[in-house]
């Protein structure tokens, strides 16, 4: 099993790091986790290592509520059946029909555009 502690924050590192970390299950400054040994684990705190500190501990050593959990058999959950819905009746209530908007494609009347100003000296000059 490996002890591993984060020592160093993840401010102003890249976001490559700050995902290795979390993935790791490391949360906030020395915070500790524990994982087994394997070579997934082993290349992430390699990744990281500059921001770890890592401990060989033997499994006698782990503390039972942060020994990783053993897998569960999954229980099936029982299925709803879906009950039919009721139809509406459309016929009853008019839907009320809503104004067409302006597209790009529908609408073929064009606006004038304004000229863009210009300044002059002169005209700054006439102004003040």
């Amino acid at each position: 099993m490996l002890r591993i502690k984060l020592v160093r924050s993840t401010i102003g590192q890249t976001k490559r790091n700050r995902a290795t970390v979390a993935a790791l299950g490391l949360r906030k400054m020395h915070h500790s986790v524990y994982h087994q040994d394997t070579p997934t684990i082993r290349g992430m705190v390699h990744h990281v290592k500059h921001m770890l500190l890592v401990e060989e501990v033997s499994d006698a050593d782990v503390p039972q509520k942060a020994a990783p959990k053993a897998a569960k058999a999954a229980k099936p959950k029982p299925v709803k059946e879906a009950a039919p819905k009721a139809e509406k009746a459309t016929a009853d209530k008019p839907k009320a029909e809503k104004p067409k908007a302006a597209t790009a494609k529908g609408n073929t009347e064009k606006k004038p555009k304004a000229a863009p100003k210009k300044s002059t000296k002169k005209s700054e000059e006439e102004g003040k």
